[in-house]
């Protein structure tokens, strides 16, 4: 269970995201990172789905791309639907691209990406479900 410390700091974070990368993304309904894309785009975010095998492939709505490169602009979040051995290639490019969170999914645990986020100031949050804490904190 999260402290209050804890609630107040995802709760900032999720107050100042605007767009959020979802790597991982799915264009299948019954996958978690669909629904939790769908849920974000409900709650006013621009998401922007990134999975080399679906790249412009069109996701609710947003066109997927291959990965952070392509995106034309910056993103506030990267939220991370992939296995925690591929977190710290991605924190990398998070701190690369000015990044503010590095958000891994419910299951997905890294200290490499925990490591390097300390390093860079870059806010992490690990094996929490961004939808869930949302809803709890601001839903």
């Amino acid at each position: 269970m999260m402290d209050q410390l804890e609630q107040q700091r995802l709760a900032r974070i999720l107050n100042q995201t605007l767009s959020i990368a979802l790597v991982g993304a799915s264009n299948r309904p019954e996958r978690a990172s669909y629904q939790v894309m769908e849920y974000l785009l409900q709650q006013g975010y621009q998401v922007h789905p990134i999975n080399p095998q679906l790249a412009g492939a069109i996701i609710l709505g947003q066109t997927c791309v291959a990965e952070l490169d392509e995106l034309d602009q910056p993103v506030q979040l990267i939220n991370v639907f992939r296995r925690g051995e591929f977190a710290a290639d991605i924190a990398l490019e998070a701190i690369e691209h000015d990044a503010l969170c590095l958000w891994l999914q419910e299951g997905v645990q890294s200290t490499a990406a925990a490591e390097s986020a300390a390093e860079a100031e870059l806010e992490y949050v690990e094996d929490l479900c961004i939808k869930k804490v949302h809803r709890q904190l601001l839903g």
